[in-house]
Order: C-alpha cells, then sequence, then structure tokens
C-alpha cells in the first residue's frame, strides 16, 4: 500500500508543513496526487527532464515582469551603474547564472544529490529562518565546492 516513496513524500510533506515552505508543500503534494492517480511513470520523468527548464524560464519572467510592466527601464538601467552597489548586484547576478550552470550539471550527471540539497534547503528554512531559493544555486555551489575540492584532491 505505501511504498518507501509515498512515505518519503509524505515526510517531506511534514518537513514543509513545520518549515511553513510553501513551495515544498505545493510540489510534494503535486506529485503525491499524480502518484496517487496513476500518472506518476510518465508524469514523473517528464516532470524531471523538462522541470529545471520550466522553472528557470518562470523564474526569469518573473524577474522579466518589472521591465514589463514600465517600472523598469532604460533610465534606470543607466542610473544604475553609477552605484558601486549596482556593480557588486551585477557580478553577483553573474555569479549566481554561473553557479546555477554548474547546478544543472550537477543535478543532471547526479540526481541523488537533490536530496541532500532538499534537506539542507529545509533545515535552513526551519532552524535558521533562510529562505528556499530551490536545489538549483544550492547544486551549483555543491558543484563549485566540489571541483575545488577535487584540485586539492
Amino acid at each position: 500500500m505505501f511504498s518507501q516513496s509515498l512515505i518519503f513524500l509524505i515526510l517531506l510533506l511534514g518537513i514543509g508543513v513545520i518549515a511553513k515552505n510553501q513551495s515544498l508543500i505545493i510540489a510534494v503534494f503535486v506529485l503525491i496526487v499524480l502518484k496517487a492517480a496513476g500518472l506518476d511513470s510518465k508524469a514523473f520523468s517528464f516532470l524531471q527532464s523538462k522541470g529545471i527548464n520550466w522553472g528557470v524560464t518562470i523564474i526569469t519572467i518573473a524577474v522579466l515582469a518589472p521591465i514589463a510592466s514600465g517600472e523598469i527601464g532604460f533610465r534606470d538601467l543607466g542610473g544604475a551603474f553609477k552605484s558601486p552597489y549596482a556593480w557588486v548586484a551585477l557580478v553577483s547576478g553573474i555569479a549566481v547564472a554561473l553557479l546555477a550552470k554548474g547546478g544543472i550539471v550537477l543535478l543532471a550527471e547526479d540526481p541523488h544529490i537533490t536530496t541532500a540539497l532538499v534537506l539542507g534547503t529545509i533545515l535552513a528554512v526551519s532552524i535558521f529562518k533562510g529562505v528556499a531559493v530551490g536545489p538549483l544555486i544550492g547544486a551549483g555551489i555543491a558543484y563549485m565546492a566540489m571541483k575545488i575540492f577535487e584540485l586539492f584532491k
């Protein structure tokens, strides 16, 4: 009746509720519903292969929405480069995008690492009041750390 994967999902759902992590709650709930409906065999492999790209697309839409709404324009862009903080933000944006690229590589090559990343995110949110930004950037940081570790090995 209860498979190991379903028990694991229910455990993650409980952790999501305790941590008040809405993204985790919704994600686990959707997966449980798909599993209960018998759609898991095709849906899970499809979501696994396309989900990260969809997520990146949705995040990109959210980031670009202020430009589309007119909140941010060329004047803001030009003014931003007059501030040293804007240059720090620019470099940070580049660094995060490059880290996320490494995260995609890591998750594709080593998908079981997702479990540790999700657990780390849940612990940071529930214990340290962190913000869940998803496993992609965590995977990118892990990928970078692993590459640095390999240099000294």
